[in-house]
């Protein structure tokens, strides 16, 4: 009989935060029911911080989530089979495969093409999510998702292999000793070579979640280190991206704040994202590397190669990728206290819009 031991504590990763406690049993608890989980919040065994949670609260990083024990299958449930999706294509088998990059027992990295939703939602039927059954390979369970990739962003994605991993990653996202470099062509060239963004983001409102913005008052702290490696004149840069915290649209959204904004992502850089003279107008932001603690020792350190438009815009931009394989990863300065981190990015702001204002006087003085 299961008594108070049995117990089981899960404290909330980076790549979990800000999601609904239903999705995060779906993620990590798959075999737990949505109807169990209901009952377990009606009861009050379900409980965030120690204190009374639904499905439908909101979790965050660091908070620790109590489950009850795990419930003996019924006999009749056994026979039953354990997933109600339909069988993969042989085209979506092939698919899923060509994206591997490196395979061992615990873990799979894939170069993910953009274009492709790491997980499904409304209207998004074809995912990585979907094509995992073919990636089982000679494994016991079904690989699970670590962290995610916006649709249009390419490149390493980490996948584990097993449930043991699959906690041991999450716990190195979270406690932030994985590292994610990643290669972006952005607007214009950024006044400084090597600096931090640190400007706090929240969802912009009306939007339904789809679309995230810089928010000084409620946002949530997000710190990100920029290095241009190359520039084209004026026109545009080759930058390294390195995320120190793992925001919805992170990237995107503070390259978009500091007036560069990522070629082709129109979301936050509307019109002013777009580069002429044959350029593609996808998005160009790709995972180009990732690096993580193996769980049986020894690292993962994967590099995934540009998709096919990103390699075409560097070549007719004239960026010699050699220059960027030859940098090594930075580990840089620990995290910021969240105060500090306030202090900086409120004088950053007001630094930002002042140097607005005064190109929009210049502007009116020349009409």
């Amino acid at each position: 009989m299961s008594g108070e031991n049995d117990v089981r504590q899960f404290t909330v990763g980076l790549d979990d935060d800000g999601i609904r406690l239903d999705r995060w049993f779906k993620r990590h608890l798959p075999d737990v029911s949505f109807n169990l989980v209901s009952r377990w919040a009606r009861t009050g065994q379900l409980r965030v911080d120690g204190s009374r949670a639904q499905p439908g609260d909101r979790i965050a990083e660091g908070q620790t989530i109590r489950v009850p024990p795990a419930e003996a299958p019924k006999p009749a449930a056994a026979a039953r089979p354990k997933s109600n999706r339909p069988p993969l294509s042989p085209e979506q088998i092939e698919l899923a495969q060509s994206m591997v990059i490196h395979r061992d027992a615990s873990a799979i990295v894939l170069n993910k093409p953009p274009g492709l939703a790491t997980q499904g939602g409304t209207k998004t039927f074809e995912h990585v999510d979907g094509l995992l059954d073919a990636l089982q390979f000679e494994a016991e369970g079904r690989p699970k998702l670590v962290h995610r990739l916006d649709k249009d962003t390419s490149g390493a994605l980490l996948i584990a292999r097993s449930a043991r991993a699959a906690a041991y990653f999450a716990k190195s996202f979270s406690g932030r000793t994985a590292r994610k470099i990643y290669w972006a062509l952005v607007m214009g060239v950024p006044d400084i070579e090597d600096g931090f963004i640190e400007l706090p983001i929240g969802k912009q409102p009306g939007t339904g979640g789809e679309k995230m913005q810089v928010d000084m008052e409620e946002g949530s702290p997000a710190r990100t280190r920029y290095r241009v490696i190359e520039q084209a004149g004026n026109r545009c840069a080759w930058v390294e991206l390195q995320p120190f915290t793992g925001r919805t649209h992170q990237l995107r959204v503070h390259m978009a704040a500091i007036g560069h904004p990522i070629v082709g992502d129109g979301k936050y850089g509307l019109q002013e994202a777009f580069l002429t003279g044959g350029i593609s107008r996808k998005m160009h932001l790709h995972a180009r590397r990732i690096r993580i603690d193996h769980p049986d020792g020894g690292r993962i350190d994967v590099r995934a190669d540009l998709p096919h438009h990103f390699a075409e815009s560097m070549h007719t931009l004239g960026f010699d990728l050699s220059v960027g394989n030859a940098i090594e990863i930075d580990d840089g300065p620990p995290p910021m206290s969240k105060e500090l981190l306030k202090q900086k990015a409120k004088a950053h702001a007001k630094n930002y819009r002042k140097e607005r204002r005064g190109e929009r006087r210049g502007r009116g003085a020349k009409t």
